[in-house]
């Protein structure tokens, strides 16, 4: 059975390092969100690295992850910001200690990279969230939800969509991240199996024609088979070619997944977006979907 990471209290050391591009500006926002919810920062040594846009070489960054991973005071991991990198540290990263003390990992975008890997190999839950790059721009709901989730508050999430959903309610585990990073690890030692799951996805700054080719990818690799649910966040940003696409992202996915049946939510409040509500991925979840109204919950039972 798969082993949940602790819960946060009061008084815990959370760290903070970047896997993936460095940091440009200050993290003081972040600093003091956390401190006010009385946790004690520790800040790796990529905070302040450099290397091309990176921060700091592969080496460090996965030094200074593990790091983190190994320090059996840090009680969870943030990851500062995304962009690029996680692909090129994560094999460098041994998880042995982590598998036996998990402890929650938390960021979005190109951080999903370490998402799938601890859902393909340890099948630990982590935190789909705000990051202390975002937290300037985050709503005060999201803030809030990653602030009740890591202290052990049941995450609950009930909208009314702007567009049509595929109705329908299932249960399954969620994973998922961003698009272009779940594309990335295929076929790779980080690809995790979607079968029977409830997926989230999401991306920022694509042509139009390009998230219809990654969809058709995770199609064709027989990923969107077999799901149980399909979360459809923000996908923002997004531009066209000089001829147009021609479809929504709502109508390029309805396209691509009318030949399955299991509900799909559109406008799911989680992504690059302000509201960027904070998700457990390898927890199991109820999702109702009804034509403009999506209820989500992970309940007490169904936490592992």
């Amino acid at each position: 059975m798969k082993k949940t990471p602790p819960y946060l209290k009061k008084g815990d050391k959370v760290g903070i390092v970047c896997p993936a591009w460095k940091v440009d500006n200050n993290l003081d926002d972040a600093i003091n969100l956390l401190k006010s919810w009385d946790l004690n920062v520790v800040l790796g040594k990529t905070v302040h690295s450099s290397y091309r846009q990176y921060a700091g070489s592969d080496e460090l960054r996965a030094q200074d992850f593990q790091s983190m991973l190994d320090n059996e005071e840090i009680k969870a991991v943030f990851a500062a910001r995304g962009g690029y990198g996680c692909v090129r540290m994560i094999d460098l990263v041994d998880f042995s200690s982590f598998e036996k003390n998990p402890k929650w990992l938390i960021g979005f975008s190109d951080i999903t990279v370490i998402h799938s890997h601890v859902q393909r190999n340890y099948g630990i839950p982590t935190m789909h969230g705000q990051m202390p790059i975002t937290v300037p721009e985050a709503t005060k709901e999201s803030l809030l939800s990653l602030r009740d989730t890591l202290f052990g508050k049941n995450p609950l999430y009930e909208y009314q969509s702007k567009h049509t959903n595929i109705i329908g309610e299932s249960q399954g585990i969620v994973i998922g991240g961003n698009l272009a990073l779940l594309v990335n690890v295929l076929g790779s030692s980080s690809d995790m199996d979607y079968d029977g799951k409830i997926l989230f996805i999401e991306d920022v700054g694509e042509f139009y024609y390009a998230i219809d080719r990654m969809l058709w990818t995770l199609k064709r690799a027989g990923k969107l088979k077999n799901l149980k649910g399909l979360l459809v966040g923000g996908f923002t940003n997004l531009k066209d070619s000089k001829v147009p696409f021609g479809l929504s992202i709502e109508e390029l996915v309805r396209e691509i997944v009318s030949v399955y049946d299991y509900p799909v939510a559109f406008d799911f409040p989680a992504g690059h977006i302000e509201n960027n509500n904070a998700l457990i991925f390898g927890a199991i979840a109820h999702l109702s979907v009804k034509e403009h109204h999506v209820r989500m919950t992970y309940g007490d039972s169904d936490r592992l």
